[in-house]
């Protein structure tokens, strides 16, 4: 089906989305509207130095909100950044939350709605330990406005914050932490650089496609992330080296849709990508694109009739297993990732680390093969 991407639009998936070029123009109209008067905007420093955050600040000032920046986000969010935002909300008596950026921004944005009104320790919260049971009390209003087709934290329901000291990540889960309102405007990431465009595009691809192949029953979730996986394989190589508008709205859909997927699970490549976050401080999409094919080749065994149903979708002639890992290898080539961990100074010294934190993070767990330590371990080698 082909979309008119001049259009707006409206739809509920279960977040409430405005989707479309210039919807970010009735973001401070949608805040009135809702009584809000004192903004906490949550936003990476980096973008706060850019014209596009003037633009959104100023159009929540023109509409007469008093709006107040929380920018100190690391790379990938640790705790201290979380309750940093919530000092400076309780200080100038924030009744509100935009989160707006990219996915560190996103989920620093939604602990700091969590932890206003919820007074345990943050990680308390981990929902490795059952920690949503206690996630009782109201949340701030939250709405979020992304400015990258990668995570897709704008639609989500979960947080991953690292702990300062040790670094290990832990996810915060409720849906009382999904936004109230999602303004998902293309036009925000025409200025992406184009490496930026790549790793989340391709972190975008991956939830897409570990969503499909990960194990259990969820057919709605399989339908959303073909679906997804169809858009951005039209768009990223264009949105990369040639953006517009069209390619930059397929992105973001393509996103969006990744998220509301993956719901159902992720796999081994979500395990092996996090600890070259934490350990090696690697972009969460760069460390999905280049594992991203080591995993589907420890993957065939089994996930091989599903890896044909998404190579028909890429529109590829050899529906095989092997011709569709060859086909993010060559997708990584055009759009500038590289294909070896070593380019990013990762060695054989990282693996026994990276191996132990990879083992301990719950994504494989839905992983349709079963993955021992030694898996990780030879999978991180040969990527090296």
């Amino acid at each position: 089906m082909n979309y008119d991407w001049n259009q707006r639009y409206n739809y509920n998936f279960p977040t409430s989305i405005r989707f479309g070029k210039g919807v970010v123009d009735e973001l401070g109209t949608h805040l009135n509207e809702q009584g809000l008067k004192r903004v906490l905007l949550v936003a990476d420093s980096a973008l706060t130095k850019l014209p596009v955050f003037e633009k959104v600040q100023g159009i929540l000032k023109q509409s007469g909100l008093n709006v107040f920046v929380s920018s100190e986000i690391a790379k990938n969010p640790v705790k201290s950044n979380v309750l940093k935002g919530v000092e400076i909300f309780k200080e100038n008596g924030c009744d509100s939350i935009v989160g707006f950026g990219g996915g560190a921004s996103m989920d620093v944005a939604r602990a700091i709605a969590l932890k206003v009104h919820h007074h345990l320790d943050l990680f308390d919260y981990d929902d490795a330990i059952g920690g949503d049971r206690h996630v009782t009390g109201e949340v701030p209003y939250f709405v979020t406005v992304p400015t990258t087709c990668g995570t897709g934290s704008e639609v989500g329901r979960s947080t991953v914050i690292a702990d300062d000291v040790t670094h290990e990540k832990k996810i915060l889960f409720s849906p009382k932490l999904m936004a109230k309102k999602v303004f998902a405007d293309p036009e925000l990431t025409l200025a992406l650089p184009s490496f930026i465009t790549a790793a989340t595009g391709m972190d975008a691809l991956t939830h897409n496609i570990e969503a499909y192949l990960a194990k259990g029953f969820f057919p709605l979730c399989d339908g959303v992330a073909l679906e997804g996986i169809r858009l951005i394989s039209q768009s990223l190589e264009r949105a990369t080296n040639n953006p517009d508008l069209e390619a930059r709205s397929k992105m973001m859909m393509g996103s969006l849709m990744g998220a509301t997927a993956f719901q159902k699970g992720l796999g081994v490549v979500h395990s092996l990508a996090h600890p070259l976050s934490t350990l090696v401080d690697m972009h969460h999409g760069l460390a999905n694109a280049i594992m991203l094919p080591y995993g589907m080749e420890f993957n065939k065994s089994v996930s091989a009739p599903r890896m044909s149903i998404i190579s028909q979708v890429v529109g590829l002639t050899d529906t095989g297993a092997d011709a569709f890992i060859h086909w993010i290898f060559e997708l990584n080539k055009k759009i500038g990732i590289p294909s070896k961990l070593s380019t990013q100074n990762v060695t054989l010294h990282h693996v026994e680390k990276l191996s132990e934190l990879a083992i301990k993070d719950p994504c494989w767990i839905s992983n349709e093969k079963p993955v021992t330590k030694n898996d990780f371990a030879g999978l991180y080698t040969k990527a090296i």
